[in-house]
């Protein structure tokens, strides 16, 4: 498959300068069921789209006549560097996209020296993704399921690993009303590799697994910071409510994402929330952003607003349609590079000159 992709992909035709071009291809090259499955929102997708547009909202100062002839893209998360504030969030089922799917994936980040979440909904073994990136950096997603015995048995797994942290989602009790996915039934194509029972040493069918924990509460995460050392994560806040919670129960980070719009439709978008999230945390620990960013300004908006470093997920799907591991690279290096432009044009040469002061809401 990669050689044919690859003959594919050769010659001017298929110069793919921008993200949206990788997702244009990709919507040329994937099945529907796939397609939709990467691309749908929940309900109406409002939030989805919102996410995207929200950006758009926001416009930028630049400062000029400062010496830019040096910028540096380098910062660091949870105290590990990182070669640019953009690294990749947890998404599952990449053998959806390439066969080697989440090990391309991996492989690709090590390359670019950012950190990868791995998604408890992996198609490939957790092992086989470790083996194929030895030196990346590496954190975990979670979802929460109801048997405790189980979520020990793979935060352990995860930590004897070298995974970096631990990232628990918190936005899916239930699974967001995505229409595509129930008229396709997609899930019944799914089994999850990772997500296996102590009792039972099989895949898990993915429309099997719906026990993610619906009675996970704040008290709750006491427990998981009892069984591992790692770095405690949050992912799906959108609220300084919330925010100011995850600072009371002692966590690391949080991520201010709304799964893409997948989940609950018609709640803020990803970079409209930052905002008050950052602000309810007053530096006490990291905030993240995924959701919507799309080019460099974006990165550069969402750092602007107080965000440590953005996670994409859709355009790193996008990627590794179109070329799998040198995809990924090439999304990668498209964005870093925008971002270096956008840091040059606005006159900041490191990530620790980006400040509010660059950028103003639009009244359009």
């Amino acid at each position: 498959m990669e050689d044919k992709m690859g003959s594919e992909c050769e010659g001017p035709e298929m110069s793919l300068v921008c993200l949206t071009d990788f997702q244009a291809h990709a919507r040329e090259h994937l099945s529907k069921s796939t397609r939709d499955f990467i691309e749908g929102g929940a309900d109406d997708s409002v939030t989805r789209d919102d996410n995207i547009a929200a950006f758009k909202r926001i416009r930028l100062r630049p400062r000029y006549l400062r010496d830019v002839s040096e910028v540096d893209t380098r910062t660091t998360i949870q105290g590990d560097e990182i070669s640019a504030p953009i690294c990749i969030a947890p998404t599952g089922f990449h053998c959806l996209v390439w066969p080697d799917g989440e090990m391309s994936t991996a492989r690709a980040a090590q390359a670019a020296g950012i950190c990868y979440i791995t998604s408890t909904f992996a198609s490939c073994s957790l092992e086989d993704i470790v083996i194929a990136a030895p030196e990346g950096l590496r954190w975990f997603q979670l979802y929460v399921h109801p048997d405790l015995q189980l979520n020990k048995q793979l935060i352990q797994r995860v930590e004897s690993l070298g995974f970096k942290a631990l990232v628990i989602t918190l936005d899916a009790p239930v699974c967001g009303n995505r229409r595509h996915d129930i008229r396709n039934q997609l899930r019944r194509n799914l089994t999850l590799t990772d997500l296996q029972s102590p009792k039972k040493g099989n895949s898990i069918p993915y429309f099997q697994m719906t026990p993610i924990s619906t009675s996970l509460c704040w008290n709750d995460l006491s427990w998981f910071q009892s069984i591992t050392r790692l770095p405690i994560i949050l992912k799906g806040i959108l609220t300084k409510e919330d925010a100011e919670l995850a600072v009371k129960h002692n966590v690391q980070g949080i991520i201010v994402s709304n799964h893409g719009g997948r989940q609950l439709d018609e709640v803020l978008a990803s970079i409209d929330a930052l905002t008050e999230v950052v602000a309810a945390v007053k530096g006490k620990i990291e905030v993240y952003l995924d959701g919507g960013v799309r080019t460099g300004n974006d990165v550069l908006k969402a750092l602007a607003l107080g965000a440590r470093c953005i996670f994409l997920g859709r355009p790193i799907l996008w990627g590794l349609a179109y070329k799998g591991e040198h995809g990924v690279k090439e999304v990668l290096n498209i964005l870093t590079n925008e971002f270096h432009t956008s840091m040059a044009l606005t006159g900041c040469r490191s990530v620790a000159e980006i400040n509010r002061n660059l950028i103003q809401f639009s009244r359009l």
